[in-house]
């Protein structure tokens, strides 16, 4: 079922007010509901029947556009407890790990819930990611994130340490974030279908020689190792130069295939 936007706003909706790249807030809209912010106060109200993109005034005369918030909104905003893996690397990692929607996935560990989300909105509406975390703490913040997001119904959460075994038997794909990858290789071969894909994310070169060694002793097939460096660009005509500051090493992406 494909989702369409609304293009009217309405009472009740979680909408963006957009100020700059650097500024803006998800807010949800009702009748006389005030918005406060540095720049003014917003009356959210007022956006009630107009088309998403109008513009908005508070009361500083500050400009705010009115945008749908969606999934990327919500996610830049999510409560972390750890710290999460760039979205560059999330994308790279749901699509060497082949997932899509029906995929039944094992992740480990939760941690805040950032890629558990992310490999939700691709395994939904009729897939499953089971994910594990062995500090309940972080998964009850995960669990609200995932809430938040609207992508539960596709999530189950274990809380379990997943070096000793893996519940799940047949899945399209296990994904690690953790510390020790390689103690877990054992597992996700069992675990796998024949021709299912394990991708971990590690932060050290150690960790991935161990993680690539176990793979190969495992007997998974195409396993390799690569790391995603990005650059943005401050684009100006005539003066378009690459960023003064750019996300260099964030971490190391090791894959193999089940065979």
């Amino acid at each position: 079922m494909v989702s369409v936007a609304p293009s009217v706003i309405s009472e009740g909706d979680e909408a963006l007010l957009y100020v700059n790249e650097k500024k803006s807030w998800i807010v949800k809209i009702e009748s006389g509901k005030k918005f406060h912010t540095h720049r003014g106060i917003v009356d959210l109200g007022q956006l009630i029947g107009k088309p998403y993109g109008s513009e908005i005034q508070s009361t500083m005369g500050a400009s705010m556009k009115a945008l749908p918030a969606d999934y990327l909104d919500h996610l830049e905003r999510i409560a972390r407890r750890t710290q999460v893996i760039y979205p560059k690397d999330t994308a790279l990692i749901t699509m060497l790990a082949n997932v899509k929607p029906g995929s039944r996935v094992v992740e480990c560990g939760t941690g805040s819930g950032a890629l558990t989300s992310y490999l939700a909105t691709h395994v939904a509406p009729s897939g499953k990611v089971y994910t594990y975390e062995v500090r309940e703490d972080f998964q009850d913040n995960a669990r609200r994130n995932l809430q938040k997001l609207k992508l539960l119904d596709y999530v189950e959460m274990k809380l379990k340490d997943i070096a000793l075994g893996i519940d799940e038997e047949g899945v399209d794909a296990v994904v690690l974030d953790m510390a020790t990858p390689w103690l877990i290789v054992e597992h996700a071969f069992k675990a796998l279908r024949m021709g299912g894909r394990l991708v971990s994310f590690s932060p050290t070169i150690n960790q991935v020689e161990k993680t690539v060694e176990g793979l190969r002793r495992a007997g998974f097939v195409n396993v390799k190792a690569l790391e995603l460096i990005m650059r943005t660009y401050k684009v100006k005509a005539n003066e378009t130069r690459p960023d003064m500051i750019m996300v260099g090493h964030t971490g190391y992406i090791v894959a193999g295939r089940r065979c």
